[in-house]
């Protein structure tokens, strides 16, 4: 059985690419690997795009969802 997976999941969705690269910096120093979608697409002005998506492998989604929570738990 294998044990590694090519699946991206959305981690993180906001109209501010601001904290899509914040979160994005933040996974990195936790060395998890993560990709912006819709950046380009978002700056175009595509009608019923509704912001910007990080997305994670599969594998890392658990551990990146508690960074992201912890975080932002202790900005307040």
């Amino acid at each position: 059985m294998s044990n590694h997976s090519d699946t991206l999941i959305t981690l993180f969705e906001t109209s501010l690419i601001h904290e899509i690269h914040i979160a994005k910096t933040l996974l990195a120093t936790y060395n998890i690997p993560s990709y912006i979608f819709d950046e380009n697409l978002t700056t175009i002005g595509i009608p019923g795009l509704e912001g910007y998506k990080l997305k994670v492998n599969e594998l890392d989604f658990e551990n990146a969802k508690q960074i992201l929570a912890t975080t932002k738990h202790e900005d307040k």
